[in-house]
């Protein structure tokens, strides 16, 4: 019956349009403002260690279980449930409770009378903590029956799915080989097995749930920005080993460690780093600049940025 009336269904152009950015909205906000992200996209945030990773984290997650409109005042969220799973373990959830506050607070100036709002919006936040690639398998493996369940419990549908950060236990599984429990006729858990069932495991939940998928990336950087063009293709033939590489390839200043399965998966890219300057914002008051750069789709500009106490807030 839901596909008959599908089909004989009757609508403009403008209807149409309006029907599905309300059930599968965009994720438009800064830094990730430049490319409008929908449902189905993975995204890579890579970036060093401090460069503001988790906090644009933080807010696409605020953004996302914050309400459109709560008693007549206006936020302008999408009110959408955000799975985060942490996988570095060192997720400060009094970070998340801050900036929700500061943006509840932000229109109406106090949070009186809006514990409400608050604890509905923190209901919305699901979060699960890994310690190694098992626990981390495990989740993924179970998570459709999860989102499942909260659906039903919450009445609406989930919106993200946050990995922070992706690869930090790559090393680690470089080195061993883990056996199923139960049979040693399984196929061993190596490093490759596990990224390619990661990836596997994440298919189908796109499958079966409208999801964006947001996973940040710790690097290092090497000194690519400062390099003339002649230096910076030199060295970026000595990472190829002297083989052709492509135009995205040179433009990227980090050695990628992650498997080809993973960097084939992935549909955006966005570099983050931290600058050495800090923005005076009053007289008694400075904060750290940060840069954003696309490296899929390719832009050809940065965007500069800085981290206050309500969310993160672009620098012209």
């Amino acid at each position: 019956m839901a596909a008959k009336r599908w089909i004989d269904g009757d609508e403009t152009a403008a209807e149409m349009l309006s029907r599905v950015s309300s059930e599968r909205p965009f994720l438009l906000l800064p830094p990730l403002h430049r490319v409008p992200l929908r449902v189905g996209n993975v995204v890579e945030l890579a970036g060093p260690s401090s460069s503001a990773k988790t906090q644009i984290l933080i807010q696409a997650a605020v953004n996302c279980i914050l309400p459109k409109e709560w008693n007549g005042v206006h936020y302008g969220g999408l009110e959408r449930l955000v799975m985060f799973i942490d996988l570095d373990c060192r997720f400060d959830v009094t970070r998340l409770s801050e900036m929700l506050k500061h943006r509840i607070m932000e229109p109406i100036g106090s949070m009186y009378d809006h514990e409400e709002l608050y604890a509905a919006c923190m209901s919305r936040f699901l979060y699960v903590r890994c310690y190694d690639s098992l626990e981390f398998l495990a989740t993924l493996k179970t998570l459709h029956h999860r989102l499942k369940r909260e659906k039903k419990m919450h009445n609406l549908n989930m919106q993200l799915l946050m990995i922070d950060s992706i690869g930090p236990f790559q090393w680690v599984d470089r080195g061993s080989t883990f056996f199923p429990l139960g049979s040693h006729n399984r196929k061993c858990l190596s490093l490759q097995s596990i990224s390619e069932t990661v990836v596997q495991e994440i298919k189908k939940l796109l499958l079966l749930h409208p999801l964006i998928v947001i996973a940040t990336k710790e690097i290092v950087l090497d000194n690519v920005y400062g390099m003339d063009e002649a230096k910076q293709n030199n060295y970026m033939l000595e990472e190829s080993g002297g083989r052709s590489i492509t135009s995205s390839t040179q433009r990227l200043p980090y050695r990628e460690f992650m498997p080809p399965i993973w960097q084939s998966f992935i549909t955006h890219k966005i570099l983050v780093r931290a600058s050495d300057d800090l923005l005076p914002i009053r007289l008694d008051q400075e904060h750290s600049l940060y840069f954003s750069e696309w490296l899929l789709p390719s832009l050809s500009f940065q965007d500069k940025f800085v981290v206050k106490d309500a969310g993160i807030f672009i620098v012209s």
